[in-house]
């Protein structure tokens, strides 16, 4: 017998989390790019070019690309080069999006509420462990071009 393997399930996952930022997309007439982008900045402040959008999220250059000017364009993000490196774009958040992140954020809240109800914490805890685990070995293995280590 297979063992349950919650990977296999990622499609209700990502279906669950479609349906809780959905109705904010439309709210706020922005795509889902668009506000992933907003979510990321708002959730991570430390990472905040479009190359660490694409690196930590695994999207596409040019899906960022077009959003960050569509954001931009509508007054929810800015843009500011690095002192040291004309090259490097450091992306802000304005005042404007403040309603589509708070709206975003409490869907995700709402989405986490209800995949973790009745979990206990030390469970939870448990899990978050395994989970950065897992995603450091899929990142190890994806930057080394899929090549497997060789032991001895």
């Amino acid at each position: 017998m297979i063992p349950l393997n919650p990977l296999e399930h990622q499609n209700a996952v990502k279906t669950l989390y479609s349906k809780c930022v959905g109705k904010i997309c439309q709210k706020h007439d922005v795509t889902r790019m668009e506000l992933d982008i907003l979510l990321f900045l708002a959730n991570n402040p430390c990472f905040d070019t479009a190359s660490d959008i694409v690196e930590m999220r695994y999207l596409s250059k040019s899906q960022v690309s077009a959003s960050v000017k569509m954001l931009e364009a509508r007054g929810y993000i800015s843009k500011e080069y690095a002192v040291d490196n004309r090259k490097t774009v450091h992306l802000t958040i304005c005042d404007t999006a403040s309603g589509v992140v708070a709206d975003g954020k409490e869907a995700q809240e709402r989405f986490l509420a209800i995949m973790m109800e009745g979990i206990p914490q030390e469970e939870l805890d448990s899990m978050r462990r395994c989970m950065s685990r897992i995603l450091e070995n899929i990142d190890e293995y994806l930057k080394s071009d899929g090549e497997a280590k060789k032991s001895g």
